[in-house]
This record gives structure tokens, sequence and C-alpha cells, in this order.
């Protein structure tokens, strides 16, 4: 079972740097279908700015 999570760590990863985009982003999926606005994206950014999660967030907003 251990590899499996492995395996499943390892294809998200992939993904996710070859396409550029975060697998199942909850602020991108919140912001996309307009439950939260810009401010409350570049908000949520702010926490996790030193990580590239916040700096995904803020491209997304289009900073």
């Amino acid at each position: 079972m251990h590899d499996s999570f492995m395996e499943a760590g390892h294809f998200i990863q992939t993904i996710e740097r070859s396409q550029g985009l975060k697998v199942a982003c909850l602020e991108e999926i919140a912001y996309g279908n307009g439950w939260i606005d810009k401010e409350e994206l570049l908000s949520r950014s702010k926490t996790f700015i030193k990580m590239g999660y916040g700096q995904y967030l803020q491209k997304i907003a289009g900073f």
C-alpha cells in the first residue's frame, strides 16, 4: 500500500510540474466558481507567500 501512495504522489507531482497547474487547488476552484473574489484569493495567498503555493495563488489572481 505504501508503494501505491508514493506512486500517486509522484504522478501528481509530474502533472503539476509539466502543466504548471496545481491538482485540486481549493482556492483556485472557489475563485473559478465565483465563491471567493480576487481580494479573498490574494488574502489567502499571503498565508503561503513563502511557498510555491502562495505564489501560484497570486498567479491565478493575475499578479
